[in-house]
């Protein structure tokens, strides 16, 4: 199929499109395709929107995705308790890390995996460890201590396992899946 210029008008509705659907993917992510680990303990995929937000749109796209992703989510299906602009807060600076680590990186597509760039895999793993430190670990500790008056320290330990495990899941998707991903996106975007 022959590509063909589009007006500014009919790309900005493709973008809002696009970030229409990966906000909903991240709900449904995040909402139903969730294994919960104890009170306060969840793995989850959501992370997969919010990297390709990342990788399209960049910061502004990824913050958008993940923050409003949540608050939707929270207020559409709540799972638990009462909506906390807390743990909004710490999706949208989530979104922020992996918008700043990855940025709008799909018009370079990333190597096969065996000629993988070096950089590519070092801004990866840089991504979600400060995603997984900061507000897994951090924030989210705080605001389950704050909103729920469990002392600080111990939550913030019984999340370290959790934050490893995600963190390891999510450096593997990405190395293998990321480029995929992005190739076929940008096949469908013509």
């Amino acid at each position: 199929m022959a590509k063909r210029n589009r007006s500014k008008t009919e790309k900005r509705l493709l973008n809002l499109c696009s970030l229409a659907l990966l906000c909903a993917m991240q709900i449904v992510f995040a909402r139903f395709l969730v294994i919960p680990v104890g009170d306060s303990m969840r793995f989850s995929l959501s992370f997969i929107p919010v990297v390709i937000a990342a990788r399209y749109f960049g910061i502004m796209g990824s913050m958008t995705v993940y923050g409003l992703g949540d608050f939707l989510g929270a207020i559409v299906f709540p799972t638990g308790g009462a909506f906390q602009i807390g743990f909004t807060i710490t999706a949208a600076v989530a979104g922020l890390i992996y918008g700043i680590f990855l940025g709008k990186e799909c018009e370079k597509p990333f190597r096969r995996l065996l000629a993988f760039d070096k950089r590519d895999i070092i801004r990866i793993v840089l991504s979600v460890l400060a995603s997984q430190l900061v507000c897994s670990l951090f924030l989210n500790s705080f605001w389950l201590s704050f909103y729920y008056g469990a002392p600080f320290w111990v939550k913030f330990m019984t999340r370290i396992p959790q934050a490893g495990i995600m963190s390891v899941l999510q450096i593997v998707f990405m190395v293998l899946f990321l480029d995929k991903i992005c190739s076929a996106l940008r096949k469908a975007r013509v």
